[in-house]
């Protein structure tokens, strides 16, 4: 609950210093005294965006500090702990906005950002203004107010994921029919290129082979006219290389018994002869063998052709298909038995579509209970705001097929017979402004009191009632207080008359500035704002009195 709040330079309050207590607080003043800057600095304190107009003028900064007791809040201390800002059963919040609209947020002394300060302020307060009613006619809004009262957060959470895990599965066989589609066009080509490759049937070392004896074959004239010439120069009979080194050698032989140093250039000789001889005999064979088949010169051609154009193909070096082609393989390979197959993604599908309906079912049957109790409990409540023989009705509609929705299986709707008699239609249709915040107030106390958030605000929610009607607004919001803390913003004295506290908010003025002043008002002093409120500006004994007798009945 909210402990005290402390409001510097805020608007035209430079310094209020607020406690609060559990129960009903009324929040009086004059009209355009700053009622709902208390609210609004709470608002900031919460982590709502302000920019530098919520300065005070002539000030550098605005500072707002709340503190609560989160003692009895689980949902805030486990926030607290998860995001490891907890400093025991004491939370404090601060924020200060600077002139040039930078802000700073704190929690229990550390820095945090502002969404993070909103998200913990979810789970203190929860703040409803004069025109909430307004969202009252939202189907969203309807459903969630429903679930609230029906304490379903649990079952939505399982819904939710069900939901989500549902889709999951139809998107996965969405995805599997794309990539089933592409992966029929890759492998469509594979198998052409693994066809390709077999036809070619290219051995793992033929390339260099088939290069190299094509080359041969293109050239074998070339090859037989310098083979040819070659043999010549070796073995002619007259001027032939191995005439001539016989004959040196003869000429060796005939003088080495002068000099015995003859011996190595001779022996030398006839190792050169040796080789001569050997490579005449070796170029005779080749040469006998160069014949060349011109069928066989055709069909190299062809296939190195076949080669180079698979090459091209594939933009690779000829030596490099067979790599290719085992890649090629490998890949058809492992598309033939890649992911699921579709029956199972079928089966996964079902199987995800009964978790959801079982619970969806299980929470259309604790929404069909609520809506039951919601609908006796708020008829009984706004036949008691002036609103006799009202009736409300909460509808549940199921969805059509293929509407399944992460929210259950029925839309939610609420519906008032306004009259005896009269058939019941949606709020939109039928309920006046004064008449809707009636039901909206009846609502909001039946289902805000399933709820969790230990401090409730309502900012001039009995706008347009008064009377015995206001009176039991008063009640309604004192019933809650009972159970709740609960602020309220008014300008009835009926409902100021059923506080457990009082605050009084009032303008001072002087010749230099402007402020807005709270009080804590003692029995007297309500008994006098009571009578300020019942009789304006003119207050007799007997509007005193009056206003006395209704506080004193109020508190009973």
């Amino acid at each position: 609950m909210l402990v005290a709040l402390r409001i510097d330079n805020f608007a035209i309050v430079e310094t209020v210093e607020l406690e609060f207590e559990t129960g009903l607080t009324a929040l009086t003043g004059e009209t355009g005294a700053g009622k709902s800057l208390v609210v609004d600095a709470l608002l900031l304190a919460l982590g709502e965006r302000a920019g530098a107009d919520a300065i005070r003028v002539g000030a550098e900064q605005a500072q707002v500090t709340a503190v609560f007791d989160v003692g009895a809040v689980p949902a805030a201390q486990a926030w607290l702990a998860d995001n490891e800002l907890d400093a025991g059963d004491e939370c404090v919040l601060r924020r200060t906005v600077r002139a040039d609209g930078r802000s700073r947020s704190f929690v229990n002394g550390r820095p945090v950002a502002a969404g993070l300060l909103r998200e913990l302020g979810q789970r203190l307060v929860d703040i409803h203004g004069q025109h909430a009613y307004q969202a009252l006619l939202r189907p969203a809004a309807q459903r969630a107010l429903l679930d609230r009262f029906a304490d379903a957060a649990t079952l939505l959470t399982e819904v939710a994921a069900a939901f989500d895990a549902w889709q999951g599965a139809a998107r996965a066989i969405e995805d599997a029919d794309r990539n089933a589609a592409g992966r029929a066009e890759r492998v469509q080509l594979l198998r052409f290129q693994a066809d390709e490759f077999a036809t070619l049937a290219l051995g793992a070392d033929e390339w260099p082979q088939v290069d190299a004896e094509l080359r041969r074959a293109g050239h074998a004239q070339a090859l037989a006219e310098g083979g040819a010439a070659a043999l010549q120069a070796l073995d002619d009979d007259s001027a032939g290389a191995y005439r001539l080194l016989t004959q040196a050698a003869g000429q060796l032989q005939r003088i080495v018994g002068y000099d015995a140093r003859l011996a190595e250039p001779l022996a030398l000789l006839d190792g050169t002869l040796a080789q001569v001889a050997d490579a005449s005999s070796a170029l005779r064979h080749y040469l006998d063998a160069l014949d060349v088949d011109p069928a066989r010169l055709q069909w190299l051609e062809a296939r190195v052709a076949a080669v180079m154009a698979l090459a091209r193909k594939h933009q690779v070096a000829a030596d490099a298909l067979p790599g290719v082609q085992a890649a090629v393989e490998a890949e058809l390979a492992a598309l033939d038995d890649a992911g699921p197959g579709r029956a199972a993604l079928d089966q996964a599908l079902r199987a995800a579509w009964q978790r959801y309906a079982a619970a969806a079912a299980r929470l259309t049957a604790v929404r069909e209970v609520a809506a039951q109790r919601l609908a006796e409990i708020v008829s009984d409540t706004i036949g008691g705001l002036g609103m006799p023989g009202a009736r409300l009705a909460v509808a549940l509609t199921p969805l059509a097929a293929g509407e399944a929705s992460a929210h259950g299986a029925e839309r939610v709707e609420f519906l008032i017979q306004a009259n005896t008699g009269d058939a019941a239609r949606p709020l939109a249709q039928v309920a006046s402004g004064g008449e809707l915040s009636r039901v909206s107030l009846a609502i909001q106390a039946a289902t805000l009191a399933q709820g969790d958030i230990p401090t409730l605000i309502f900012d001039e929610v009995d706008v347009g009632i008064g009377g015995a009607v206001a009176e039991t607004v008063g009640r309604l919001l004192r019933g809650l207080g009972g159970e709740r803390q609960v602020l309220c913003i008014t300008h009835l004295p009926q409902v100021a008359a059923q506080a457990h506290q009082h605050l009084r908010v009032s303008k001072q003025s002087d010749a230099a500035r402007t402020v807005t002043a709270v009080e804590h008002l003692p029995a007297a002093a309500r008994v006098d704002e009571l009578a300020r409120m019942l009789g304006g500006v003119s207050i007799t004994e007997r509007t005193r009195a009056h206003a006395a007798e209704m506080l004193a009945a109020a508190q009973v």
